[in-house]
């Protein structure tokens, strides 16, 4: 069958990476892609938030599966124009992808299938918003309502940080995402990331991840998009997994489905887990990054096999089989990310590492010129591994950064630290 991946980052890479071992893949299209994509599959221009455009390339291609790897082209509905023009397609609706498009939506669906979650304000002006934050006290958490590309919160662990927070986000520092902010109770634990296939009735359990959001060793610096990560996290064992599933996920699932608008795709819970019970973070509408990173290294070419199952709406009868691996990603970003950095700086050094079933580096932020591969974006690199052992996937993969030349980049040095 003729695939076509919406995407260009390192999350739609291992897609690409995993989805290519199928032997159901005949064809892979990769839109726009990067220069790590384009080495496995023909990758084209394409407006991927324009549904119609995306429909026509289709239908002027053959393309028989549709698989949506970022949140901006399903909160803007491409996946209902595919899904109308008869397109098997991997990804919610506009109306379900509100999960990661509205903060605010999030916790009504919280509210209306009584779902564990922290206790939350919404406010569209700043001064009640900081009225709210005065009487609460730190820590807080104050979020942007829309979508921010993974950067429209803020963990303040004081009242002048979160007061500061609500300035910028009014003052519109994440656009039009900062039009209503959430404010949300701090919630203790630890943080994990469970990943569910739903194709509106039934659930499966995908994995389990565990992200490194601050910049720095030592989970110091500022927050990002995410610098690394592993799985499966050991904070979701099955008993945690199991009261997520029938507390959290399931309820909403079903809440969404009486509501006329069922969840087809995968939902990826951010949960905090306290003395053995997860509360919910927030809800988004397709795989992390860099978490999906480790998920499609464990899963290979069997991820092909459950989205297309999950698309048909064949989930009850299919199954996941799981080795017993782990993962580790270490993102190499710009430096200066996430704020100011240079782009164009040259990468040499990735020739010389043999892609296998377990080490591979996953592009980002890339472009190839004239046979370089230059650093276009703040994330750039995941150097990806998997081991009998966390030890032996971290060791692997920080073997393998070790023969990367790039003066121009940085990354963190302790991923996987929590679990090992």
């Amino acid at each position: 069958m003729n695939i076509l991946i919406l995407g260009s980052g390192g999350r739609e890479h291992s897609l690409a990476w995993a989805i290519k071992q199928n032997p159901k893949c005949d064809l892979l299209i990769c839109a726009p892609g990067n220069a790590g994509m384009a080495e496995i599959a023909d990758c084209c221009a394409l407006d991927i938030n324009d549904g119609e455009a995306v429909a026509a390339f289709c239908a002027e291609n053959a393309v028989d599966f549709v698989v949506v790897g970022p949140e901006a082209p399903l909160a803007a509905g491409v996946a209902d124009v595919l899904l109308g023009m008869g397109v098997l397609t991997f990804g919610p609706s506009q109306a379900a992808a509100e999960l990661e498009a509205s903060k605010a939506f999030t916790k009504e669906i919280c509210d209306a299938c009584d779902a564990p979650t922290a206790a939350y304000a919404r406010f569209t002006a700043p001064e009640p918003a900081k009225d709210y934050i005065r009487a609460q006290g730190a820590p807080i958490v104050v979020k942007a309502d829309g979508l921010a590309a993974g950067k429209g919160v803020i963990v303040a662990m004081s009242e002048a940080e979160a007061l500061a927070a609500i300035d910028d986000m009014f003052d519109g520092a994440f656009g039009d995402a900062g039009a209503e902010v959430v404010i949300e109770e701090f919630m203790e634990g630890e943080e994990a990331s469970f990943f569910i296939l739903t194709d509106g009735t039934s659930v499966l359990p995908m994995g389990t991840a565990q992200d490194h959001k601050r910049a720095y060793d030592g989970d110091e610096g500022p927050n990002t998009g995410g610098m690394g990560a592993y799985s499966p996290a050991p904070a979701l064992n099955d008993v945690v997994m199991q009261k997520a599933l029938d507390e959290i996920v399931q309820p909403t699932v079903d809440e969404l489905a009486k509501r006329g608008t069922p969840y087809q795709g995968v939902l990826y819970a951010g949960l905090m887990i306290k003395d053995g019970q997860p509360r919910l973070v927030e809800y988004n509408v397709r795989f992390g990054d860099p978490e999906c990173q480790v998920l499609m290294m464990r899963l290979g070419a069997q991820a092909l096999d459950v989205m297309l199952a999950c698309a048909k709406g064949e989930l009850d009868q299919t199954q996941l089989n799981w080795a017993d691996d782990h993962a580790l990603t270490v993102v190499l970003a710009a430096r200066g990310y996430p704020g100011a950095y240079e782009k164009g700086t040259n990468i040499k050094g990735l020739k010389g590492i043999a892609g296998t079933t377990d080490l591979q580096v996953f592009h980002a932020g890339t472009a190839s010129d004239d046979g370089k591969t230059l650093a276009t974006g703040g994330r750039v690199l995941n150097v990806t591994a998997r081991g009998a052992t966390l030890q032996e996937a971290r060791d692997r993969a920080y073997g393998a950064i070790e023969q990367i030349d790039w003066p121009g980049g940085f990354h963190r040095k302790d991923i996987g630290w929590r679990a090992l």
